[in-house]
């Protein structure tokens, strides 16, 4: 297992389609840059949720996860299951949030997801980040759309636990979900450990990247 340095990573861009889309698929990703990088910009955009309990939420858990950054979320009003239809509003929303962001690294959620607001974000975000390192993040649900990741993230046992406790507690609106519990988020994490040689990981799928091999 080869390991990459990203380093001198000041701002990253965050976006969901939905309100805890980004805590699942990139939570201990989070606090782990928090930790490493006391000053670091987070920038986040959520596709539907707006004026709701969801919003709440999601600013409660994205504070939880950043704390003490200088963090924005942006939170638009695309109606759940139905963001095929509003292709144009999140193209020009994209666009609007890619001009005041700086970005040195774009987490979005993998082309192959099988919810279909997952996947159109997927799909739209390398056409608005169109030079920067997107990853393709996961979304644990009950669809049987597990990706075969090509990037991971290794996680700490503690980070992972932490990850999990924000999710259950800043998201009660998603309890009544039979997948959406402790063990269930471990469980990945581990198996992306697992696939990595570390206790836990997060995984990613990598759009486009370049490698330099010596010379500046």
């Amino acid at each position: 297992m080869i390991d990459l340095g990203a380093l001198g990573i000041g701002e990253v861009a965050v976006l969901g389609a939905h309100c805890d889309d980004i805590a699942i698929g990139v939570g201990g990703t989070l606090l782990t840059l928090r930790t490493a990088k006391p000053d670091l910009r987070v920038r986040a955009l959520v596709m539907s949720g707006t004026d709701s309990r969801r919003e709440i939420e999601e600013r409660h858990a994205l504070a939880a996860l950043c704390p003490g950054v200088d963090l924005e979320l942006t939170v638009l009003d695309i109606p759940d299951g139905h963001a095929p239809g509003y292709w144009d509003p999140i193209k020009n929303a994209l666009e609007a949030f890619a001009r005041d962001t700086d970005p040195d690294v774009v987490f979005a959620p993998q082309r192959g997801d099988a919810h279909q607001d997952h996947r159109l974000l997927a799909e739209l975000v390398p056409t608005v980040f169109r030079d920067h390192l997107v990853l393709g993040y996961e979304i644990l649900k009950w669809e049987s759309d597990t990706p075969r990741p090509t990037l991971y993230h290794p996680l700490t046992r503690e980070v992972a636990e932490q990850k999990a406790h924000v999710l259950l507690e800043h998201y009660p609106s998603q309890a009544e979900h039979d997948w959406f519990d402790e063990s269930a988020f471990l469980g990945l994490s581990r198996l992306r450990g697992v696939q990595c040689h570390r206790p836990h990981a997060e995984a990613f799928v990598v759009e486009k990247a370049t490698v330099r091999f010596g010379g500046k």
